[in-house]
């Protein structure tokens, strides 16, 4: 794995790294809902993706070698 790098160099807006948290807080929501009776919902009718840690995505052509490494 010494050598393992990323192929396609993409990488996120911001400087967090990881959206566990908002996720977790999005899911329980949509339990707490279904659990209340409102059946066939989906994750994105009760949360805003937007409003998560990262706000997307982003394709970097020149990327040095020392970023895209795993």
């Amino acid at each position: 794995m010494s050598r393992s790098h990323l192929k396609t160099p993409v990488f996120g807006f911001t400087t967090a790294t990881s959206e566990k948290q908002d996720k977790r807080q999005a899911n329980r929501c949509l339990r707490r809902q279904v659990q209340a009776g409102q059946l066939h919902l989906t994750l994105r009718e009760v949360s805003n993706i937007w409003a998560f840690a990262k706000d997307g995505k982003r394709y970097w052509p020149g990327c040095p070698a020392e970023l895209r490494r795993k």
